[in-house]
């Protein structure tokens, strides 16, 4: 089995999931890379961690109506999950259609019903994902749908399904935007008032927000002749999202998001129409794949996993992981959470300090990614997290990558031994001459670890914990 299938395989779960450990690995390459890209994206797996093992921990949530128990449950869902990539695939759609909770929907499972969404639509075709969107609560009420009505339009929907969405700015005129929104007028929230939001009747048990649904009401719907895009008809918001899946500029764009989010990191999104992609060749192969599998995403992403400029050494460690993949993926590692715990609130809330509180995004934008995930304060964040859940020789997770870096070494560990097997344990990763300098030194000021004929001792696993955690500190691990 070479070291080189290993590596590939891991830059793909790091990419398409969370990471792995070293024997998920050698499962994963034993079936072969291009079997496994099937596996991922046919699988749809239950979480490990069910709802009724959850809620019977943690009775609040059940109804979800805070944020934070809806950002636990959610933490939940990734760690344990056995279909990574749908959990992937959520937090991409969270945030390219970025919801908040605060100001407007406040109700965690109405968030949590959006995700729910992305997740069973999110990598089928867009077409069906953004009708889906425009008939989400949640979204109908962070962007105002519930009060674009016929003969008095709202606007906001519409401008952002076009400019953030789904085509990006310069793709479509202002006019545009106002016949767009006139056909999405009756689109709205049903179990809702909206001035009762403003009053004390908005109750949430046993009606209110928590029963949000999709409604359509015909007698507030604009059926007059509408001009979008070039073409002319009586449109309703099915047929606008119809023209826009089939431009050409609605294809750069998701093609675009998906590069960002899977390959490389690319610019914010507002200055997509000034600078032009890191690799147009990229944008443009997933472009074709886009339309000649009209519109499937999950076919998009088979050419995008299988394609030379995602498989090439070039791309691997080019992204900053954000604070979901970064907490989710050293979760999954430490083994923290082999069943339920209160503790799940605190790392929820870990993601939140380093600078992504899912669920509730800075703005409709979503978060800016790349290098902007890091600065002086989070960055601290971000060690602090991964060296404390590495380093705790109580968790099943770091007893079991302990074991195995000590475990048939004939008595003897040295430090490049060492070094090299906890790069392998904590997902087969590369590093720098420069940064495997610097562990090989830490590792050798105690010279090599004798194991004795009772195994490791106390002192032994202290020495592999802590270079855990020297590694987990290393800029290679902070990226994916």
């Amino acid at each position: 089995m070479g070291s080189n299938n290993i590596e590939l395989m891991a830059h793909l779960m790091r990419r398409a999931g969370f990471g792995a450990t070293r024997p998920e690995l050698e499962s994963y390459t034993a079936k072969g890379y291009e079997a496994t890209v099937e596996e991922l994206l046919a699988a749809e797996g239950a979480p490990t961690m069910t709802d009724d093992v959850i809620r019977r921990y943690h009775h609040e949530l059940s109804g979800m109506m805070g944020e934070r128990h809806t950002t636990s449950y959610w933490l939940y869902r990734m760690i344990s999950t056995t279909a990574p990539l749908h959990e992937k695939i959520a937090l991409l759609w969270h945030s390219v259609f970025a919801t908040g909770y605060n100001g407007k929907v406040v109700q965690g499972k109405v968030m949590m019903d959006q995700i729910r969404m992305f997740r069973r639509y999110g990598m089928g075709s867009l077409r069906t994902l953004l009708v889906e969107l425009s008939r989400d609560p949640a979204m109908i009420a962070w962007l105002d749908n519930n009060e674009n009505h016929n003969g008095a339009i709202n606007e906001n929907y519409g401008r952002e399904l076009l400019e953030l969405f789904s085509m990006g700015v310069g793709n479509y005129t202002e006019q545009d935007i106002k016949e767009c929104a006139r056909a999405f007028t009756g689109w709205t929230i049903a179990n809702n008032e909206y001035m009762m939001m403003r009053t004390h009747r908005d109750s949430i048990w046993p009606y209110g927000r928590i029963a949000w649904h999709f409604e359509y009401r015909p007698e507030d719907h604009d059926d007059g002749e509408k001009e979008f895009l070039g073409e002319r008809g009586r449109f309703n918001g099915e047929d606008i999202v119809k023209i826009v899946c089939k431009q050409p500029a609605t294809a750069r764009f998701i093609s675009r998001h998906l590069y960002h989010f899977f390959v490389a990191d690319e610019p914010p999104v507002p200055q997509w129409p000034y600078k032009q992609p890191r690799d147009p060749d990229a944008i443009e192969a997933l472009s074709r794949a886009y339309f000649e599998s009209n519109y499937d995403i999950r076919s998009v992403l088979r050419v995008l996993f299988n394609s030379e400029f995602f498989k090439s050494k070039e791309s691997w460690y080019k992204k900053v992981k954000s604070p979901a993949e970064l907490v989710t993926g050293v979760l999954r590692l430490s083994g923290e959470f082999d069943r339920a715990r209160r503790q799940i609130m605190d790392r929820a809330h870990a993601m939140g300090w380093m600078g992504q509180a899912l669920i509730n995004p800075p703005s409709v934008e979503g978060w800016h990614q790349g290098t902007e995930w890091t600065d002086t304060g989070t960055l601290v964040e971000r060690l602090n997290f991964a060296t404390e859940q590495l380093g705790n020789l109580n968790s099943p997770g770091v007893k079991a990558m302990i074991g195995r870096v000590l475990a048939d070494r004939g008595g003897v560990v040295s430090p490049e031994r060492l070094v090299q097997g906890i790069l392998d344990e904590m997902g087969a990763i590369w590093v720098s001459e420069g940064t495997r300098r610097a562990l090989g030194e830490f590792a050798s000021r105690e010279g090599d670890i004798q194991i004795g004929d009772g195994g490791p001792d106390e002192r032994a696993r202290r020495r592999v914990s802590d270079l855990l955690q020297l590694v987990a500190a290393t800029p290679e691990f902070q990226r994916s």
